[in-house]
């Protein structure tokens, strides 16, 4: 299992959670107050971490949502291809290779530490 689970109320911004099994960043959190016969909601803006598509979502706040499991690692730049870098992870020495973002085309050299992440078996590279 990648996720784990919590309360809508316990949520903050710059965090993550599952929508459509989807990692997403929180954005922004708007709470109602409780009507006359239900309970508070919440509405959650969040950004896909792969996709980086803006979703919405609207649970009561003591509903129990999903909540991925990010593993944030370093890694040394091993070689530029193209669009792609090949990466080794420097607690375990694994190699792999990742597309490279947008907005980091041409700031990645060989032989530099960069920070990635791990979210339900997907992985990102997140600073250099």
């Amino acid at each position: 299992m990648s996720w784990t689970q919590a309360e809508v109320r316990e949520l903050k911004e710059g965090r993550y959670l599952l929508i459509d099994e989807e990692p997403c960043k929180i954005i922004s959190i708007t709470t109602s107050k409780p009507g006359k016969h239900g309970e508070a909601k919440a509405r959650i803006d969040a950004v896909g971490i792969f996709d980086e598509q803006k979703r919405s979502i609207v649970h009561p706040v003591k509903h129990r949502i999903q909540i991925p499991l990010i593993d944030k690692r370093k890694a040394q730049i091993l070689a530029l291809a193209g669009d792609e870098v090949q990466l080794m992870d420097m607690d375990t020495y694994e190699n792999f290779q990742l597309r490279i973002p947008e907005d980091l085309k041409g700031q990645l050299h060989p032989g530099e530490e960069i920070l990635y992440l791990i979210a339900m078996g997907r992985r990102k590279i997140t600073r250099v």
